[in-house]
């Protein structure tokens, strides 16, 4: 259980982080759709950030895994590991940022924003500063250091949103009490709100990569052309799986702006929507990426146990109980978290939600599931599985979109990992046994899409909010106390839990 308990402590610690972090940029929300009111811009940010998303793989070359893979490896020679993935990560990142901005016009034209190619030269130094970050932080969270992890990242996230606010809202308030001023140098309007997004990420990541940079010191500047030519061969089909999982997570926005017709911007307005409501899945995607923070070393150190299988069984049941209230917290509250967005026209989008919170519960399990093929070295496997779900995303969004618009998308999202979690379950079990209670955990899925489904009958009969907010909350205590009936041996055994349960904590 002590291992659990390191588990559930490190993401916390993740998942402070990420959680304070998602949680003043879910701020910004109401604050740029305000902004971008009456316009398409948010739909043009969403599109470029889709991009940055999806270059970002290529630059990264899946070498973050890699690191936590070998630094534990015994078998074969590591010496200079860390130098040498640097030295591999500051090369390849060098090449292709030089390539994104000598060809930023004809990229910008393919994104729909051949009018701003200023936005792909920050996009590159985003994405730059960004992958030469990956590898510290990587380091600190082998290390077992996730306050440091916490600290860098909220620093980085506060001085991003102070950015934010001097550029869009104190920069056009001084140019319009003093034109004359050096004010006009640092702010030009014409540059665009989008551009200054940008510009505040830029400086974030320059930022965070500083508070990093104690990191670097120490490190002797050698390169083990033997050991990277082996983890070439680890991270490559991570890189490959990398870019179908950002085809799986940011394309839909990119093909709601080909395949919707552009008149009147009506499709970077569909963009919009859809993004801004995807926004509202933040609990589960972010306690997802909070769990992965500090799942992915975890799982490598407990690999060398004898009980790693049943550890990872365990993980799998805490993770899907608490994933499962989390979609009910959801969408109980669903009128609440609306909120978060200012442009009551995005409302209408608002019914693709529970799908997404779904979809997202399906890669949370996958990400479970894939440890599988990093721990047995087929990478490759990772890399068919995601490119089947990247192919599902492509074919539903390209065929659907023009009929039903961003529900494509949602759907495609579902399918696609749902998919992608199938296939990982079947696979691995084959090659790598874990008794995950399956059974069990499928139940409790389907309890809570039964209970979702019942508050909007109930609801439906009575259009009252705070009838809806009191069912809403029963039908949430009600899953709680079920969890907690049925899984009563197994919480009993967590501390602090453990004693209200009858049992005793684990040491």
């Amino acid at each position: 259980m002590s291992s659990i308990k390191k588990l559930a402590g490190e993401t916390v610690w993740y998942g402070i982080s990420s959680i304070a972090a998602k949680f003043i940029v879910q701020l910004l929300t109401p604050y740029l759709t305000a902004k971008f009111r009456g316009t398409p811009e948010f739909g043009h940010m969403s599109v470029v950030y889709a991009a940055i998303s999806f270059i970002n793989i290529g630059v990264l070359f899946g070498l973050d895994y890699a690191y936590f893979r070998y630094i534990n490896k015994k078998d074969i020679q590591t010496t200079g590991l860390y130098p040498t993935l640097l030295i591999s990560l500051v090369s390849s990142t060098t090449l292709i940022t030089t390539l994104i901005i000598l060809f930023r016009g004809p990229i910008a034209g393919v994104l729909d924003i051949a009018n701003h190619p200023g936005y792909i030269t920050l996009s590159a130094l985003l994405i730059a500063f960004d992958a030469l970050s990956a590898l510290p932080f990587a380091r600190l969270r082998h290390e077992g250091r996730p306050r440091k992890y916490a600290f860098i990242r909220l620093s980085g996230i506060v001085f991003y949103v102070a950015l934010i606010f001097f550029f869009l809202s104190v920069c056009p308030r001084l140019l319009k009490s003093h034109p004359n001023s050096i004010i006009g140098f640092i702010y030009q309007p014409k540059f665009g709100y989008v551009g200054y997004v940008l510009l505040a990420n830029v400086l974030q990541n320059a930022f965070q990569l500083v508070l990093l940079s104690p990191l670097l010191k120490g490190v002797h500047w050698t390169f083990n052309v033997p050991l990277w030519r082996h983890i070439m061969v680890y991270s490559l089909p991570l890189t490959v799986a990398g870019f179908g999982g950002m085809i799986n997570e940011t394309f839909d926005r990119i093909m709601l702006e080909w395949r919707l017709p552009h008149a009147n911007s009506y499709s970077t307005y569909q963009a919009g929507i859809y993004s801004g409501c995807y926004k509202l899945s933040l609990l589960i995607t972010v306690f997802v990426q909070a769990f992965r923070m500090a799942a992915e070393p975890f799982f490598f150190r407990q690999s060398v146990e004898e009980s790693a299988q049943r550890t990872y069984a365990r993980v799998m049941k805490f993770f899907v109980i608490l994933v499962s209230g989390m979609f009910l917290f959801v969408m109980m509250y669903i009128d609440i978290w609306k909120l978060f967005i200012q442009d009551p026209s995005m409302y209408v989008g608002l019914k693709v939600v529970p799908i997404l919170l779904f979809a997202n519960m399906f890669l949370g399990i996958y990400y479970n599931l894939s440890i599988w093929y990093k721990l047995l070295t087929r990478t490759q496997a990772g890399a068919y599985i995601t490119l089947i779900g990247a192919a599902i995303t492509l074919v539903v969004n390209y065929v659907f979109i023009p009929r039903y618009g961003y529900m494509a998308s949602a759907w495609a999202t579902f399918l696609c990992y749902g998919s992608m979690m199938v296939i990982s379950y079947v696979w691995g079990q084959k090659v790598y046994p874990v008794p995950y209670a399956w059974r069990k955990l499928t139940a409790y899925m389907v309890i809570v899409a039964v209970i979702y489904f019942a508050y909007l009958g109930l609801t439906s009969l009575w259009s009252s909010r705070a009838f809806a907010y009191t069912l809403g909350t029963m039908l949430l205590g009600a899953y709680v106390l079920f969890i907690l009936r049925v899984e009563r041996k197994e919480f009993s055994r967590l501390p602090v839990i453990g004693k209200y349960l009858g049992g005793a904590a684990a040491a």
